[in-house]
Formats: structure tokens, C-alpha cells, sequence
């Protein structure tokens, strides 16, 4: 894994795509192979740009035949780390926190591939910890770093409101967890060594709703 440190960041969010589009031809069983044009077609990215992104991993496919869709599928998992489980951490179970609970449990039941687990819930409303959610056990934020220790947390998803979620952002760090998805309308400021991703589905409406005009 050292050889791939200086990868950047553009390259890392392109791999996801791809791996979904092999997952979907492996799934439907409708081809074997899957050249770079192909690939990039689905992906919505150009051919070039595959074989550019994929040779900085090594060599998966051979010219003139294409990828072999199974193979380069397994390989772009454990170059994810997506070949074994990733526990996760939630913190904040509102609504949002609520609904991607439920489609966490229900992809993790039926796809045996998904390694992605929302393990541990957390939250500061006392109508809401202790009691369980899905099976699981609410935690008060608290004990966020026991819990993180107990369930071997890698990640958290952050769905708490803005003022509260860099007080939040902060914990999961000095809990050890490297890698945070933040929900909160809020920049966040996170150590180097921690990976931090936004999904602001607030900015994203307003984004499109520019489009809209006459």
C-alpha cells in the first residue's frame, strides 16, 4: 500500500465508478470482458482516462482483449480496501441518520459483497440513547471513544446539525478514526491523516435548481 500514498485524490474517487460498472456487468453476467472504451463509456469517463487511473495500480488488462471483468472487479476491491469488513460509526440519529441506518443494514443483508456496516449509533438526546435502533444500541457521544475501541470503528458518518458537527468531527479523531462522511452543512477541519468527505444535499439541490431557470 506505501506505493500507492502519493495517488491523488481525483484518481481514488474515479475507482468507486468503475467498480460499480464491473459489479453491474458481473451481476448480469453479460460479458466476460470490458474494453478501457467501454469501461469509460459507463463510467462516464474517457478510455484514455482508465487506462491512465488503472495503470497506477499495475497491469490488468491486455491490449487489443480488454479487462477481465471478474478479475479487475476483485482487484479494484482490495486496491479499496472493500475485500474485508469496515466498521462504521454513525453519529446523530435523526432523520437522515435514521434512513441511511435502514438502507445500511438493508444493502449489507443482501449483497455479500458490501462490506460497509454501520456497527454503533450514537447521539446526546436522551429521548433517543439506550434505546435501540434496528437492533442496535444508541450510545450517548460520550462514549464514543470506548465504543469505537469495543467495535474497532474506522469510519464515521456525521448527521448532527452544523453548530455541533467539528465538536463531533473532533471526538471521532482523537477516538483513531481515520475517515469521516459529513452530512452537516459545515466545513469541517480534520488533522492530517484523517480523510474527510462532505455530502451536503442542500448545496447539491441548490446547484441544480440554477438549471431550472427559464
Amino acid at each position: 500500500m506505501m506505493r500507492w500514498k502519493k495517488i491523488s485524490d481525483a484518481v481514488v474517487r474515479r475507482l468507486p465508478l468503475y467498480l460499480r460498472v464491473l459489479e453491474e456487468a458481473h451481476q448480469s453476467g453479460e460479458t466476460k470482458l470490458m474494453s478501457s472504451h467501454e469501461l469509460g463509456e459507463r463510467a462516464g469517463v474517457s478510455p484514455a482516462l482508465v487506462r491512465k487511473d488503472l495503470a497506477w495500480f499495475g497491469e490488468f488488462g491486455k491490449q487489443g482483449v480488454g479487462y477481465e471483468v471478474g478479475y479487475l472487479r476483485e482487484e479494484l476491491r482490495k486496491i479499496l480496501n472493500l475485500d474485508r469488513e469496515i466498521r462504521i460509526g454513525l453519529i446523530g440519529v435523526g432523520s437522515l441518520g435514521h434512513a441511511l441506518v435502514r438502507y445500511n443494514q438493508q444493502r449489507y443483508a443482501e449483497d455479500s459483497h458490501f462490506n460497509l456496516h454501520i456497527v454503533a449509533l450514537f447521539d446526546n438526546d436522551p429521548s433517543k440513547v439506550h434505546r435501540q435502533l434496528d437492533g442496535m444500541l444508541i450510545h450517548p457521544i460520550d462514549a464514543l471513544a470506548e465504543v469505537t475501541k469495543q467495535e474497532r470503528l474506522q469510519m464515521a458518518i456525521v448527521t448532527v446539525p452544523a453548530a455541533a458537527a467539528q465538536q463531533v468531527a473532533d471526538r471521532c479523531v482523537e477516538a483513531g478514526i481515520r475517515a469521516i462522511l459529513n452530512f452537516a452543512p459545515a466545513k469541517l477541519v480534520v488533522p492530517a491523516g484523517v480523510y474527510l468527505a462532505n455530502a451536503d444535499v442542500s448545496l447539491e439541490m441548490q446547484r441544480l435548481a440554477y438549471y431550472l431557470g427559464e
